[in-house]
């Protein structure tokens, strides 16, 4: 069956860096472009990136664009997020999302366009 299984997490200094790991299986991973999104305690899911599976195109939140970059490698199953100059505002539950379908910079955040969801990894960013 689908699944997505995030690693990765950990604690991490601010200014430090964090490579998050989101592995893919069940499905073929090139027929589908991935997000990952973070979660807050009592606030809603929020988009951070996604990687569209037909040209590689990429999309950023305002919050980490220029600090966050997204990889896929469709060879190994997975999609990475490499976060770079971490802030104790990026502390949060990371969690990567199948899209169901194409997205592009206009819906690429919301959640519902997403059918499959890992189970989370915690980010905690110290000051």
């Amino acid at each position: 069956q689908v699944q997505l299984a995030e690693s990765g997490g950990g604690l991490v200094q601010a200014g430090g860096s964090l490579r998050l790991s989101c592995a893919a299986s069940g499905f073929t991973l090139e027929y589908y472009g991935i997000g990952w999104f973070r979660q807050l305690p009592g606030k809603e899911r929020e988009g951070v990136s996604y990687i569209n599976n037909w040209d590689g195109s990429t999309q950023y939140s305002d919050s980490v664009k220029g600090r966050f970059t997204i990889s896929k490698e469709n060879g190994k199953k997975t999609v990475d997020l490499q976060m770079n100059s971490l802030k104790p505002e990026d502390t949060a539950v990371y969690y990567c999302a199948r899209a169901s379908l194409q997205l592009d910079a206009s819906n690429w955040s919301a959640r519902w366009r997403y059918d499959y969801w890992g189970q989370g990894t915690q980010v905690t960013v110290s000051s």
